[in-house]
């Protein structure tokens, strides 16, 4: 490849060093993509990658990008998600760091729009009931807000967060650790095909590529950068999701977690999120957009408990009240008394009480009313 466009400087660099290598991403941000290349070529990274840069089989690739209908987008094209670019002043996590020199994508939908309204979820593989039903309750009310749903196609909360998605009628995104064109897991192929036809799948990685644990660890940062922020809703104290929530960190992009039952090992991961102050609690998606939105949008007004008969009296009022008892009658002396009032002011408000409803006297003394009692029993 001589004299190769800048695009296919980066296509070749993509296929020939693996996913997140730090040391990639520091060269093509020192030289740029096409004497990186060269750099590549002449074994500035080692032997056996210049040996698979001499190697590599373009055409091939071509022929499966032509076939699936997968496009290559580099920093600076629309689609590029500006997000991605917070990555460059990052330090590496488990050995993987830096801006993608490009991504793969296969399927109709615009990534860069996508990604402006995005939300990530994230958990473990080996998912309880409750976390499945809670991730796709989760997203698909955030979908059906107009909330694009990033998640990694895998087994458990992945596949949770996509289905619900879709359910929402809205919009997901698959990020892969392997080739948009192999479908891994295989028991996801119907849904990443179906991802595929409608939305977008998204890979560092060129076609034909099968997935490792590097790559899993270089697709979190990803993942994390592409969004607004981070849902965790159940993971191990270590795994990719734990992997994927320090990305989001990093990013300086909003970290929350979903609480679990107390005695779930699978609870155990969000739950330090939070304890650590790394995380925000979340148990919707209108708590989530809250915190991803922008000042002043998608406010939720405080939580109050039922109303109560008593909420609008003044503070003479409420003090009259909660001198009366409610099983016998006093006397007024001994209601002013207790209130801290006289005789006359007591006197006013309690037939200010009682044509409220709330108490009732007669020549034995006074009480609060039945119907008051009866309430706030229910």
């Amino acid at each position: 490849m001589s004299e190769p466009s800048e695009r296919a400087a980066r296509m070749a660099l993509s296929a020939v060093v693996d996913a997140g290598d730090p040391a990639l991403a520091a060269l093509v941000a020192d030289v740029g993509p096409i004497e990186a290349w060269e750099l590549v070529r002449r074994n500035a990274l080692g032997e056996p990658v210049g040996r698979r840069a001499a190697e590599i089989d373009h055409r091939q690739i071509a022929v499966l990008a032509r076939h699936y209908r997968i496009r290559f987008v580099v920093p600076g094209d629309e689609e590029w998600p500006a997000g991605l670019d917070d990555l460059r002043f990052l330090a590496p996590i488990q050995r993987r760091a830096g801006v993608p020199v490009g991504l793969w994508l296969r399927g109709p939908g615009h990534l860069g729009q996508l990604c402006e309204r995005a939300v990530s979820m994230v958990g473990s593989r080996a998912a309880t009931a409750y976390g499945t039903q809670t991730a796709s309750e989760l997203a698909m009310d955030l979908a059906g807000r107009g909330t694009t749903v990033v998640s990694g196609g895998a087994y458990g909360i992945d596949t949770a967060a996509h289905r619900g998605a879709l359910a929402g009628e809205g919009a997901t995104v698959a990020v892969l650790a392997n080739g948009v064109d192999v479908p891994y897991p295989k028991g996801n192929a119907p849904l990443l095909t179906g991802i595929a036809r409608d939305h977008v799948i998204v890979s560092e990685l060129p076609p034909g590529e099968t997935p490792s644990r590097v790559r899993f660890l270089a697709r979190n940062r990803i993942i994390a950068a592409m969004a607004r922020g981070t849902v965790v809703v159940e993971a191990a104290e270590r795994s990719g999701a734990r992997n994927t929530a320090s990305w989001t960190v990093d990013c300086g992009r909003q970290l929350m977690a979903v609480p679990g039952p107390v005695y779930s090992a699978m609870s155990s991961g969000p739950h330090q999120l939070v304890r650590s102050g790394q995380a925000s609690l979340v148990t919707s998606a209108a708590e989530v957009l809250e915190l991803v939105a922008g000042i002043g949008e998608c406010l939720i007004a405080p939580p109050r408990g039922s109303a109560r008969a008593t909420d609008d009296l003044d503070e003479r009022q409420l003090a009259v009240f909660e001198a009366l008892p409610s099983r016998s009658r006093a006397a007024v002396g001994d209601v002013a008394l207790r209130a801290g009032l006289s005789v006359p002011v007591t006197l006013a408000e309690l037939a200010g009480l009682e044509r409220l409803g709330l108490a009732e006297g007669d020549e034995q003394g006074w009480r609060t009313s039945r119907a008051t009692e009866a309430r706030s029993a229910g």
